[in-house]
């Protein structure tokens, strides 16, 4: 059932829930957690937060496949983890998580019992906070065993972030948002609420679990409020090809959409494509296909790919790029030639340059880190010390991934980490070989996580290798798969593409008994 919000409905609303957060006692500065589902109130709680001073983050909520205990698990993880003072939660989860977080200086709250009489509030977007250093919110990195590292976000950093995104994109108050991105996510967060409600463009929001059973409802949701702008994932791309059916398109018309954005994740050539091929029927034109490349340390986007115009595709030498590290341009669709799909250039505020292992600078096409430094960067991180990573002093952020320059454009090309993206979201590998190690029937530290391409899904595929304890029967080992993908499904929320059990002393790992992924991925895809 679709609700609508106006601007000042989302103020008066505010101002209730502000009242019932300052009769608990929340203050300025206050970390407040809130674990709500993808809502209206979860909006609505996100602004009050906002309008008190507090610190608010959004914590996902689980889908029907995490198992029991697990979600308050994380959240008591997080409360540890970030000292965080207040929780917000759903009435049905108040007493388990009471029970837990209020012996660790943690007050839990259901969401229905807040409701106070309103309070004049302060604008967290007015005038006066865009020259606020003081910090809005922390946006937490989801991981698999939870919230990873908390990125703590000036008033100041996130309006000069919204601006520059307005600015390259255009945006006007003609414009229709559509957004089924989870709002703990940067990107949703930023697309979906905090983007529309800045510039006067209208937002549409939709349930990322209804998104994933049914893709058809985006293009609904472009028909029925005549959307202009959708960002979303690679992998999604894919996902609107092969997920819908014949009646979602009836009547489509995508003339008016000005740019599906593909960012969070590698953009794909041949993604972009399928996508374009599918949906040029229905009007889409082929200069409405966009890309964006960012991070939550800078608060969403670094760069963005030019308004009316695909982003520019770079054909280059497959083996200088894997032998050499350079990107060798050559002539489209010849041997040996692979597609890379431009990221866009840096908005405003935003610098970029490559370097090598040493932090030196490298020239245009050669493959090294890709380095960021912004107005919209982070004041430092919650609850974690401030990584080697960022240089807080000259505020270059070092991502972790690789990419290089040309003529202006950024092309990433990959990463330096383990981390695998797995539609949109980050998998940390040593959680899944964590899972393995206690599932009787394996070997305790003898299995290992990685990740492969898989073009179809336009995303990576996750794997899986674990080393049996023993030689078993078929049925036995049958029996152990099965207990694998349900413990990783109901722990972790991770579904493997492939889980390979193997003998003893198959893992290889290096001299100081860590996990060798990259030669441990080699091996599979060499026997596979």
């Amino acid at each position: 059932m679709a609700r609508t919000l106006t601007a000042g409905e989302l103020r008066a609303s505010a101002e209730r829930w502000a009242a019932g957060m300052a009769r608990l006692g929340v203050r300025q500065g206050d970390l407040i957690v809130l674990a709500l589902p993808h809502s209206v109130e979860l909006v609505v709680a996100f602004w009050a937060a906002l309008s008190l001073g507090a610190l608010p983050t959004i914590f996902p909520y689980p889908s029907a496949r995490l198992g029991p205990g697990v979600f308050q698990d994380q959240i008591e993880t997080l409360v540890v983890r970030a000292e965080a003072h207040f929780l917000l939660t759903q009435p049905d989860q108040q007493s388990e998580l009471s029970s837990r977080l209020e012996q660790l200086g943690c007050r839990v709250t259901a969401a229905d019992s807040l409701l106070g009489q309103a309070v004049p509030i302060r604008d967290p977007l007015g005038a006066r906070a865009r020259t606020d250093p003081r910090a809005a919110y922390v946006q937490f990195s989801s991981g698999t065993t939870g919230l990873q590292k908390g990125v703590i976000l000036s008033h100041r950093a996130v309006l000069n972030n919204l601006q520059a995104i307005a600015g390259r994109v255009g945006l006007t108050e003609e414009d229709v948002v559509i957004c089924w991105l989870p709002l703990n996510h940067d990107m949703g967060l930023v697309s979906g609420v905090l983007l529309p409600v800045v510039s006067g463009a209208l937002g549409v929001l939709i349930s990322p679990f209804q998104w994933v059973r049914d893709p058809g409802v985006l293009f609904r949701a472009i028909r029925t409020y005549h959307g202009t702008i959708c960002w979303m994932p690679n992998f999604a791309f894919n996902h609107c090809v092969h997920g819908m059916r014949e009646r979602d398109l009836e009547g489509l018309d995508l003339r008016g959409m000005r740019a599906f954005f593909n960012a969070s994740e590698p953009v794909r050539y041949d993604s972009l494509m399928l996508f374009w091929d599918r949906f040029a029927p229905y009007g889409l034109q082929r200069r409405a296909l966009g890309s964006s490349y960012g991070m939550a340390e800078v608060t969403a986007a670094a760069t963005i790919s030019p308004m009316e115009t695909p982003p520019r595709v770079d054909w280059v030498a497959l083996e200088d790029l894997q032998r050499d590290r350079r990107a060798t341009p050559v002539e489209a669709q010849s041997a040996g030639a692979t597609a890379l799909v431009s990221s866009g250039r840096p908005v405003q505020g935003v610098e970029v340059q490559i370097v090598d292992g040493q932090d030196r600078p490298l020239p245009p096409r050669r493959i090294g880190q890709i380095l960021v430094r912004s107005n919209a960067g982070l004041m430092g991180y919650r609850g974690t010390p401030p990584p080697d990573a960022l240089d807080l002093e000259s505020g270059w952020l070092h991502s972790g991934d690789l990419g290089y320059l040309a003529e202006g454009d950024l092309f990433v090309t990959g990463r330096i980490r383990d981390l695998i993206i797995s539609g949109g979201r980050n998998i940390y590998p040593e959680d899944l070989e964590t899972v393995a190690g206690g599932i009787p029937g394996l070997r305790p530290g003898r299995a290992v996580a990685f990740a492969i391409d898989d073009p179809e899904a336009g995303t990576e595929a996750i794997v899986l290798v674990a080393e049996l304890r023993e030689t078993v029967p078929e049925a036995q080992r049958l029996e152990i798969e099965r207990e694998v993908r349900r413990r990783m499904t109901q722990t972790l929320d991770v579904t493997l593409s492939d889980l390979r059990l193997v003998g003893r002393d198959w893992v290889i790992k290096t001299s100081s008994g860590k996990v060798a992924r990259s030669a441990n991925r080699e091996k599979y895809l060499s026997e596979a």
